[in-house]
């Protein structure tokens, strides 16, 4: 059985959200020790949540359609993902042949997403990769996706009709339509200009599958701030405060946050196009919800809110647990220095399919 906890604050107002209007994310079960546990108070009063945090995890955001509608994994099937893990760890870590040929089998074949990571040459070794080594508990239950909707899934949009007016074409992250998309450095995706990379700093804050799923949140009496690792970006989230009233839209959106009790609830709108959430952006609203529900364990909870793009707010549910050490600087640049390569292939690409269209009577 599923229960409604959520809230917003609107115009200042804070009100209440049905059972309707927020989708459910945490299990009776949950609540029941969410109670039971009372976090210490730092110096301000209010419950810590201060520290280093990891959300790494080898649930995916999206469950598997062979679940259907179950959300919690069975011991069978969660002993099975964490064992393969260590034998595609074992694989992973082998010693690399330096006469090897580009794309040699290394190992990070065995999952497929982490070709994703070394790109077209293949550039990491399994040891450089750090995506969680078991299946996401909540309230000590093992999940089969951190998105809680009856099938694990994203709702599909009510229409796609703001993402083919901009989003793909060159202007969003991720994009990777090749008409004007290499035209020039602000056509390339965020993260590939090491402005940011969404999925770590969100809202909502998702692990990336990948690695520096590493987070760590300082408390002071009127902000919170969370510095994630990828990147090394921060989210400032007030307190106290109310959301901007303009249209100036900052990278990560506009976070203000409030106390529910031993739960910080905090809200985020006026979201920058390109930091665009599954095409949402423009009236996109995201509540997330932090309770300390042990000494070890951080739960964090999301309900994503866009009428132009769903009937109803959907949402999902992770725990984070103690990062082993701190969080050290990540050295990606602004502009990043391999653009001018990138730009210069692609003009070089250009040429070839010019003359190549031209030596066949085309005139493209």
């Amino acid at each position: 059985m599923i229960i409604a906890s959520c809230s917003s604050r609107a115009a200042g107002l804070r009100v209440s959200l049905t059972l309707a209007a927020c989708l459910a994310v945490g299990p009776l079960a949950a609540r029941a020790e969410t109670a039971a546990y009372h976090a210490p108070r730092n110096g301000s009063g209010q419950p810590d949540l201060a520290g280093y945090w990891s959300n790494a995890t080898l649930t995916p955001l999206v469950r598997e359609a062979k679940y259907g509608e179950r959300l919690v994994l069975t011991p069978a099937e969660t002993k099975a993902l964490e064992n393969e893990e260590q034998v595609e760890i074992a694989a992973g870590n082998k010693a690399t042949d330096p006469n090897a040929p580009v794309n040699a089998p290394n190992g990070l074949e065995l999952k497929p997403i982490f070709a994703l990571a070394g790109g077209d040459v293949g550039g990491y070794n399994r040891g450089w990769l750090d995506p969680g080594h078991t299946v996401m508990r909540v309230a000590g239950q093992p999940r089969s996706s951190l998105i809680t909707t009856k099938d694990g899934r994203i709702p599909p949009r009510k229409t796609r009709a703001d993402m083919a007016a901009g989003y793909y074409s060159g202007g969003g992250e991720g994009s990777r339509d090749p008409l004007g998309s290499f035209d020039n450095v602000e056509n390339r995706p965020l993260s590939e200009r090491c402005i940011m990379f969404g999925n770590n700093v969100g809202p909502p804050m998702l692990p990336n599958g990948f690695y520096n799923n590493d987070y760590y949140i300082v408390q002071t009496k009127d902000a919170v701030a969370i510095q994630v690792e990828m990147v090394h970006d921060t989210r400032i989230v007030r307190l106290h405060s109310q959301h901007r009233t303009d249209d100036v839209r900052p990278w990560f959106g506009d976070s203000i946050g409030w106390w529910d009790g031993d739960t910080l609830v905090v809200e985020t709108d006026h979201f920058p196009q390109k930091q665009a959430f599954q095409g949402a952006w423009k009236d996109l609203t995201v509540t997330e919800r932090f309770t300390r529900v042990a000494k070890d364990r951080l739960r964090y909870q999301f309900t994503v809110s866009s009428p132009s793009s769903w009937d109803q707010p959907w949402g999902g549910e992770y725990e984070f647990s103690p990062l082993k050490g701190v969080i050290y600087e990540y050295a990606c640049n602004e502009g990043n220095y391999a653009l001018p390569g990138v730009l210069a292939g692609a003009r070089r690409a250009e040429q070839q399919h010019a003359a190549a269209a031209g030596g066949q009577g085309g005139d493209r």
